[in-house]
């Protein structure tokens, strides 16, 4: 497995990953994501950004992940201390067709690396109350569940917020 930078050439097969995640979670009953966010507008611009990453799979794309540095106001809602600089893992999908290999890990591992490069000490995530899938993920990669939030940009959906302490190297 190999993670990588996303190209806007990689937009159609991260949006048919979309469209293969997006029936499940909402079977799941978690609204977070639909058919109309994420888009090809928002990995456009995460890509002009330098912020997507893909995880490949014996050559395909098998899961994307957006990773930013930006800080997020809505998470001063948990007990998080929102001026200290931390990566934050956003828009995390793994196609069904790859799950269960340790993909998603791969990508939070990279968030990691991420904050590293950037000698930030803090990993930082959200995601939908009713995503028990990320939920178990993020808590067994050593995130700690801060709180509970809402979101600006998704009224009426509820978040659990997370964090993690990133070692240094000496």
């Amino acid at each position: 497995m190999t993670i990588r930078e996303a190209k806007l050439t990689d937009i159609p097969e991260i949006m048919r990953i979309v469209a293969e995640v997006v029936p499940l979670m909402q079977a799941a009953g978690n609204r977070q994501w639909n058919n109309t966010y994420p888009n090809t507008g928002v990995f456009t611009n995460d890509i002009e950004l330098k912020q997507l990453w893909l995880a490949e799979h014996n050559g395909e794309i098998a899961g994307v992940t957006a990773i930013t540095t930006a800080p997020e106001p809505d998470y001063a809602q948990a007990d998080i201390d929102i001026t200290i600089p931390a990566v934050v893992t956003h828009r995390m999908a793994v196609s069904p067709r790859f799950q269960g290999l340790g993909i998603a890990v791969a990508l939070l591992n990279h968030a990691d690396e991420v904050a590293r490069a950037n000698a930030l000490t803090k990993s930082r995530a959200d995601t939908n109350t009713s995503n028990t899938a990320m939920q178990r993920l993020l808590l067994k990669a050593g995130y700690k569940n801060v709180g509970e939030i809402s979101l600006a940009h998704k009224p009426g959906l509820s978040f659990y917020c997370y964090e993690k302490d990133i070692l240094q190297p000496v």
